[in-house]
């Protein structure tokens, strides 16, 4: 989705569903931090080959400590638990890599620093990443870290739905965001529906509110995050992923860089994967463990709503085990080129070959 200025949902979500008054731990990036994340840029190539990609031997440590910066997509959550992972085994710093990881004070936060060298690392989703290409940054992705779409509509299981087709004449929320309207409509059509039956609302970020208050009967929102939390404080839902009605299977999470940063330093870059990697094959392995890993690094997230998130996104860190973990798809982003080209959310095409960088993953993947 579209990146705008706003704080996570997930934790306001948390708030509004069980009461638990949970502050979100640093809120705006402090100056100093941002500061320092331009500082690790400029030392970043220290110690770092800064020669071409083929020059790099896969999987060789970097020869001197080198910082680095990575900017969350959102506050620290489930899906993240490879990254604690992997900075807890001390994965990063095997890589000769001091990871600093920052939350962002707002969505865009992510490629407005890196595209802007103020961090080397972000996480997107898969369709800002692409949006973002398609108006002429420079960033690219180098890992995908969901393999599937993370958003659909979700509604209550007692509205007893079977088919988007069947919010014809209801209420749907959407965040305001031009990628809500087309889930709405792509789902509603695909299900042999007509999506100018449905009654858009704006329901910004509070869609599960709008829902439990009977104003609305569906809304547009991150299933492993915002379904998840329905279920968790007792709220049966039923939920339509995107890709499942009609939407392109494209990586609903990806962690980019800059091509710039690719191209002139290509170790560092492979340092990240390499560690990052191993993280997350961690998780998969051992979902325990990262999820310990995870809260014991951010004890103000809730346990149980946590646990039923890295539930839910486990399958889709290897689309059910079909794909390694990480690997970018031609096929599911030549998709998602053609699904936003379609619904006016980007202007001009975005091919894989631009979409995500080659040669950086190691052989499998």
């Amino acid at each position: 989705m579209p990146a705008i200025s706003i704080q996570s949902p997930y934790r306001s979500l948390e708030r509004a569903l069980t009461g638990e008054p949970r502050p979100i731990q640093g809120g705006r990036v402090p100056v100093i931090l941002v500061l320092l994340a331009a500082l690790a840029l400029l030392l970043g190539g220290c110690g770092s080959s800064t020669g071409g990609p083929g020059t790099i031997s896969k999987g060789a440590p970097l020869a001197h400590p080198t910082p680095a910066t990575l900017v969350l997509d959102f506050e620290p959550n489930a899906v993240h638990a490879g990254i604690y992972r992997a900075l807890a085994a001390g994965y990063y710093r095997a890589e000769n890599l001091r990871l600093t990881v920052l939350q962002p004070a707002a969505t865009a936060d992510p490629l407005t620093l890196v595209q802007a060298g103020r961090a080397q690392f972000g996480l997107a989703d898969g369709s800002d990443l692409a949006g973002a290409i398609a108006r002429g940054g420079d960033a690219q992705a180098i890992l995908a870290i969901a393999q599937r779409p993370l958003g659909g509509l979700i509604a209550l299981a007692s509205e007893r739905l079977t088919s988007p087709a069947q919010l014809q004449g209801r209420s749907v929320g959407i965040t305001g965001v031009p990628s809500d309207e087309a889930v709405v409509r792509t789902e509603v059509a695909h299900a042999g529906g007509d999506p100018r039956k449905v009654h858009v609302l704006d329901a910004g970020f509070n869609g599960a509110q709008a829902l439990l208050a009977g104003r609305i009967q569906a809304f547009t929102g991150f299933i492993p995050a915002d379904g998840v939390a329905l279920q968790v404080a007792g709220h049966p839902i039923t939920a339509f992923p995107l890709d499942a009605w009609g939407g392109p299977p494209y990586p609903g999470l990806v962690a980019f860089a800059t091509r710039r940063l690719i191209a002139s330093d290509p170790a560092l870059v492979r340092a990240f994967i390499a560690a990052t990697l191993r993280g997350y094959d961690d998780t998969l392995a051992d979902p325990a463990r990262s999820l310990e890993d995870l809260l014991q690094a951010n004890p103000s997230l809730s346990p149980s709503l946590t646990t039923a998130s890295l539930d839910a996104y486990l399958p889709l860190f290897t689309d059910s085990g079909r794909v390694p973990f990480g690997t970018l798809r031609p096929g599911p982003l030549e998709a998602l080129s053609r699904w936003m080209l379609s619904n006016r959310l980007t202007a001009r095409p975005v091919s894989p070959a631009r979409y995500a960088a080659r040669g950086l993953l190691p052989a499998g993947r």
